[in-house]
């Protein structure tokens, strides 16, 4: 599929990669922008104005079918109920980590996250691993005890957006709806829930939403669309470009927000965080070397193939016996008999 797109689609693909995963990774300076509100409420703006955002792009996109289908199943309901909050978890926790300054702790919980979700393939899904992915989860482990050193605990924001949103990529996998569909069905189950906190924060006169000026209530307003945008070009790159490459720009969102915690919020980097931030990059390089070469071995059987099936000659079919014993007449045949 993505494979054979064309150079022009591929490089449109890149740029909606970098896109989604860039705009993942400056989110850390959105939500500094909003630390004027408590944690709680900014998490709730988020899921109260995602509902609007993805009715706006349903509309747009004229995408409704799914949704009769979907309210028929029961489990997958359930599931996307679970997926919900699971996610608002996630997104809480990585708002508090911004506002209490603890993007670097957060960053690393996205850098384990795809050992993580290995781990939740050998534990769940019974999948087998290759020794590079070994190495990689046995690393991994590594890194977290060092980790643990480092912070004198073990770094459970970490542990707990890793796990959290390992997770939820397992429940979606079950889902199987595409990236605004599920985006859509998740802002439903958040958005009452949102509206009953914010109705109490309102009631008790603690809100923060026209407290801080104009230019505050709009950012809050329009963190539906940032928590759109980038699913809009993740959903569009992911269809452009070879799965490999996909992988490989997810680490650039960790990345960028591990910038972020040094440069821009100056956060404390000791020797001992940064030995254990080494050895996940370490991991994560094992793991990346052990997908291209996997990959690479995949197209190279996959070519072989097709160029033994195209040197093949093709077996001649043999003539039936009564067309071989057929006399060479200039009279055509009889009608031959034919099963009904």
């Amino acid at each position: 599929m993505a494979a054979q797109e064309t150079p022009t689609e591929q490089r449109s693909g890149l740029l909606y990669g970098f896109g989604a995963y860039g705009l993942w990774g400056l989110l850390p300076l959105y939500w500094h922008a909003l630390s004027a509100t408590g944690s709680l409420e900014v998490l709730a703006h988020r899921m109260l104005w995602s509902l609007p955002t993805a009715l706006v792009i349903l509309t747009l996109l004229r995408r409704w079918s799914w949704i009769r289908p979907l309210l028929r199943q029961p489990r997958k309901l359930a599931l996307i109920a679970l997926g919900s909050a699971l996610i608002a978890l996630n997104w809480g926790l990585f708002i508090w980590s911004v506002e209490t300054g603890r993007v670097l702790e957060s960053s690393l919980g996205y850098f384990i996250n795809p050992l993580v979700s290995i781990g939740f393939g050998v534990l769940l899904l019974r999948e087998r691993l290759r020794t590079a992915q070994w190495a990689a989860v046995g690393v991994g482990a590594l890194a977290v005890a060092v980790m643990t050193f480092a912070y004198g605990r073990l770094p459970w924001l970490s542990l707990t957006l890793a796990f959290t949103f390992a997770t939820y990529g397992l429940i979606k996998k079950r889902v199987a709806l595409d990236g605004v569909e599920g985006f859509s069905a998740e802002t439903v189950v958040q958005f009452l829930p949102a509206v009953a906190f914010l109705a109490v924060v309102g009631a008790r006169g603690d809100s923060g939403f026209t407290a801080e000026g104009p230019v505050h209530a709009l950012l809050l307003a329009l963190s539906g669309l940032a928590t759109a945008l980038p699913l809009i070009f993740f959903g569009a790159a992911a269809v452009r470009l070879p799965l490999s490459t996909i992988g490989l720009l997810q680490y650039t969102t960790p990345a960028s927000m591990f910038l972020l915690g040094v440069f821009a919020f100056h956060e404390d980097m000791p020797p001992e965080r940064l030995a254990g931030f080494a050895l996940v990059w370490l991991a994560l390089t094992i793991l990346t070397w052990d997908a291209l070469r996997t990959a690479r071995r995949g197209r190279a059987r996959l070519r072989a193939a097709r160029a033994a099936a195209a040197t093949t000659p093709p077996t001649p079919t043999p003539l039936a016996p009564t067309e071989e014993a057929a006399p060479a007449s200039p009279t055509p045949p009889g009608p031959t008999a034919t099963p009904n």
